[in-house]
């Protein structure tokens, strides 16, 4: 299959650099060239535990000249996501499938704006990856399973072409009839550290070993919980704990959220399409998210302080 990410950050290229040994025509593209021009010059090294291997990839800056995808994957952070499918149109051929694997809710909407909904498919992943620098990412994919599947719950034949990709290159992927429940308990997952570890600037070694830590987790992933059972959404996760002990499972002490990643390189982070996206539901469904809307607050105050506001020492 031949696959083109938009986005080949620490997620991007840790999924493109599997896929690509598991005999996929992969070409992963994003305007770091530093990155691009490493890759190119002597292959992706990925860190899979103590162990590191390397894989030959196609890395570009645009994806002029590449000609059409039969999928394309969105992996750039969530506000960037109109720009990434508009600067992606030379990959759209009659049967391109456009997928998001993005961080929070919404994305899918901004794609079918563009591409239409048809060509739309939707997907989570549990897999990790961190940017130890260009050309190098440590990798978290071992039992990380990704879901895909189509907005309106069918079991389709394009749908099983590109889970069956992912399977034969060993990274476990199933098909849901339920994305949206899909996506929320991604969402549980995100919820779980994303800002807890972006203000506290803590690894999840760190996260997962105070107690104070927790139990602020799992106030709010029970928010996010009470929100998505008002709007009707049916999740897998049934305790918060399980969400809790599912995000750290399997990875590094050292491991870094990429909200956390995000601040340590100086940018705005998607907390608006995590933390964010609980406050916004739970407005319009009428049930309060007071832990996550702080949590919301202090994020985007520790990204204030990286600008030049007015009065700044």
């Amino acid at each position: 299959m031949k696959i083109c990410f938009i986005g080949a950050g620490a997620l991007g290229s840790t999924i493109g650099g599997v896929l690509t040994e598991g005999g996929n025509d992969v070409w992963l593209i994003d305007p770091y060239q530093a990155h691009v021009d490493a890759m190119n010059a002597g292959g992706l090294r990925m860190l899979d535990g103590d162990t590191e291997r390397t894989v030959r990839v196609r890395a570009r800056t645009s994806a002029v000249g590449i000609g059409p995808a039969d999928l394309v994957i969105i992996l750039v952070k969530s506000f960037h996501t109109r720009q990434a499918v508009e600067s992606a149109s030379a990959l759209i051929g009659p049967d391109t499938m456009v997928m998001s694997i993005q961080n929070g809710l919404g994305h899918e909407e901004i794609i079918a704006d563009i591409v239409g909904r048809d060509r739309v498919l939707a997907a989570k992943t549990y897999v990790g990856g961190v940017f130890l620098g260009p050309g190098h990412v440590r990798i978290g994919t071992r039992g990380k399973e990704t879901i895909i599947g189509e907005l309106d719950g069918r079991i389709t034949d394009r749908v099983r072409a590109v889970a069956d990709a992912f399977i034969r290159s060993d990274l476990p992927a199933e098909i849901s009839p339920n994305i949206m429940g899909v996506m929320w308990d991604k969402l549980l997952i995100n919820v779980a550290g994303g800002a807890l570890t972006a203000i506290t600037r803590l690894t999840y070694g760190g996260l997962y070993s105070l107690p104070a830590m927790e139990a602020c987790a799992l106030a709010a992933i029970s928010e996010a919980m009470a929100v998505a059972r008002a709007s009707g959404v049916v999740l897998s996760i049934t305790d918060p704990r399980e969400a809790w002990v599912k995000a750290g499972a399997g990875l590094p002490p050292e491991f870094k959220t990429s909200m956390l990643q995000s601040l340590g390189n100086g940018s705005v982070t998607e907390v608006d399409f995590i933390h964010g996206s609980v406050v916004r539901w739970g407005a319009q469904c009428g049930v309060p998210t007071p832990v996550n809307s702080t949590l919301v607050a202090c994020v985007k105050g520790i990204e204030y302080a990286m600008t030049d506001y007015p009065g700044k020492a």
